[in-house]
């Protein structure tokens, strides 16, 4: 079963054209599938959705937009971004899990 303690999670897209690129998890739409951003290409205007079958969850979480969304605001792109970068640049892919 899927939670809201996903929101906000750094995952890693393990199928398409995006393979091995970071996103952040920005809504729940179902069981199934959820809408994530990299604030770059996928922008939070124009998010993806993505089926959780294909995607690298890890432990490492975006705080700040965590903090957005808990608020229920939407979180600029630059947010997003430096969120994303921030997390890897304190190297802790460690973190990666596979659930």
């Amino acid at each position: 079963m899927i939670s809201e303690t996903m929101l906000g999670r750094l995952v890693f897209s393990r199928t398409g054209r995006d393979k091995g690129k970071p996103f952040v998890i920005i809504r729940i739409v179902n069981e199934r599938y959820v809408i994530v951003s990299d604030g770059d290409v996928r922008k939070i205007e124009n998010p993806k959705m993505k089926n959780l079958k294909h995607l690298q969850y890890t432990k490492m979480k975006a705080d700040e937009v965590i903090d957005y969304l808990n608020r229920g605001e939407i979180p600029d792109n630059h947010i997003i971004k430096k969120n994303i970068r921030q997390i890897l640049e304190r190297g802790e892919t460690n973190g990666k899990e596979v659930w």
